[in-house]
């Protein structure tokens, strides 16, 4: 099987950085600690009560899920923005399209690189998701659905990032971009749902005090959709698998206002997946076409 040149050269580069080594450990290390003073909690009121709650370590399990998956949001944009614009900054970008690699290759080993170097982070982590599986009450099928919770979401993020670093020549220009389309796709989204929701919210407020509520709805209506390009409230669906008690994370009509109950509804996690590995795919086919018109 052929190696992708630019993944292979990449990860050399990575596997002989101490930085890596340093990140990793540092990394796992506040993850661990934060493991052992939850534990250490749990135990010291089972000393107190002689009562064991349960639901720490099912807490501790969604802490660092979602410690994780806000530094796969943060990072892999910067990441990958600066991973085709870097070459052409330091003059080596027009080296490597004089060679037998492609575009193609170019800008895959590129995405490869970044999704191993975050692919590595998370795997060394799942030793402290683990020890929530010594108290049980999370299943292998949810550490997996976790998992391609975090695939995708690294994909779709690196995507962005890899599009905008070939759109703009400089790297700070196409770190602020992947960051601003990071920004709309996260907090404009739920922005938008929140901002109608509590526009209709009003008007209902007012309908009922002049006793004329006619048809109005206090939801945001189609808007909702749109969240289906939001990496986080998928991930807030996959955590709310877990949570019981908070209904609304697993109810996704419930977010902004009582929806209907549909199709996408109710396989809210895989369409949003989907629709986010097809825009994955947009993005980077967009990248090549981008370098294949600066080799031509």
């Amino acid at each position: 099987m052929k190696t992708n040149p630019v993944y292979k050269r990449e990860c050399m580069v990575s596997a002989r950085s101490f930085k890596l080594a340093l990140v990793l450990l540092i990394f796992n290390g506040i993850l661990a600690l934060v493991a052992l003073l939850n534990m250490y909690s749990a135990l010291a009121q089972v000393r107190l009560t002689a009562e064991v709650q349960y639901t720490g370590f099912l807490d501790l399990y969604m802490f660092v899920a979602a410690l994780e998956f806000l530094m796969l949001i943060l990072i892999m944009p910067a990441v990958t923005a600066g991973s085709i614009s870097g070459e052409r900054e330091r003059q080596t970008l027009d080296l490597m399209l004089t060679t037998c690699m492609t575009p193609v290759d170019i800008v895959l080993g590129k995405l490869e690189a970044a999704l191993g170097t975050m692919f590595l982070m998370v795997v060394s982590s799942l030793p402290v998701l683990a020890m929530v599986f010594v108290y049980g009450g999370i299943f292998f099928s949810d550490l997996a659905l976790l998992l391609c919770c975090f695939f995708a979401a690294a994909v779709f993020m690196g995507s962005i990032g890899l599009c905008c670093s070939v759109l703009f020549k400089r790297t700070t220009a196409a770190t602020v971009a992947a960051y601003a389309v990071t920004a709309v796709l996260t907090a404009g989204t739920y922005g938008i749902n929140f901002l109608v929701t509590y526009i209709n919210q009003m008007r209902i407020g007012e309908y009922l005090a002049s006793a004329e509520s006619g048809g109005v709805s206090g939801a945001s209506g189609e808007l909702l959709y749109v969240l289906l390009l939001n990496p986080i409230a998928t991930f807030a669906q996959v955590l709310g698998r877990l949570a019981a008690t908070n209904q609304s994370w697993v109810q996704v009509g419930s977010w902004f206002g009582n929806q209907k109950e549909g199709l996408v509804i109710t396989h809210w996690m895989g369409i949003s997946m989907g629709i986010q590995m097809v825009l994955a795919a947009l993005f980077v086919f967009c990248a090549v076409r981008a370098v294949e018109q600066r080799r031509s």
